[in-house]
């Protein structure tokens, strides 16, 4: 009687111990795994913090792309604008300089040997519609009198007029001379010349109710 009690008492200690055994080692377990979940939180956010201390491709300053290399191979020889000009507006290809790095638009960085395309660039272009600068200068300077110069770039009557007064006596044509090679008169269609991509380009500024300006300092 007294083994038996004794050894059913063992078996209890035996079953408590192993119970024991089992709830320590999911503890063990369970602290693993919190511990590693940790840790890759900590890595995720320590790799996103110093992903962005690279910049974004598009984000690139114009000296660490040769933009300027990259419009020339662009620019069409009969408008002088780059090839794809729709609606003042271009498309060009941008190659950052060698061993730059940035993050390319799908997020990954990408080290560059200055023959890869980064990204793609807008840029201001002109419309043109066949008017050139040089044909208008020069038929004002030597035709003007006759009204050629107004007639070239769709003035018809203004033409007719020079051309009965003689350029009102010469008058109206030194100022169409003027104000033509200035570019402030330009073809009636509005339209722009073609001018040289880097030719004497003139560009207007206006000042209007939405332009910002910067207030001044008081003394």
């Amino acid at each position: 009687m007294f083994w038996g009690v004794l050894k059913a008492a063992s078996c209890h200690v035996i079953k408590s111990e192993s119970v024991m055994a089992s709830s320590r080692t999911r503890l063990v377990c369970l602290r693993s795994g919190m511990w590693s979940l940790l840790f890759y939180c900590v890595y995720s956010h320590l790799k996103v913090v110093l992903s962005e201390d690279v910049l974004s491709c598009e984000n690139l300053r114009l000296g660490q792309y040769p933009f300027i290399h990259v419009c020339q191979l662009n620019i069409d020889e009969a408008t002088q604008e780059p090839e794809n000009c729709r609606d003042t507006t271009a498309w060009v290809e941008c190659l950052p300089a060698p061993n730059i790095s940035c993050r390319l638009s799908n997020g990954t960085e990408f080290k560059f040997s200055g023959k890869e395309v980064g990204f793609n660039k807008t840029i201001s272009c002109r419309n043109v519609s066949g008017y050139s600068y040089k044909v208008a200068v020069a038929l004002s300077l030597f035709l003007g009198w006759l009204g050629a110069d107004r007639f070239y770039l769709g003035y018809p009557a203004l033409g007719l007029l020079k051309f009965c007064t003689v350029g009102f006596c010469g008058i109206g044509t030194l100022i169409d001379f003027i104000l033509i090679a200035m570019q402030i008169v330009g073809p009636a269609d509005g339209s722009n010349y073609i001018v040289d991509y880097y030719g004497a380009r003139l560009t207007r500024l206006s000042i209007t109710n939405q332009t910002y300006r910067k207030p001044h300092l008081s003394l």
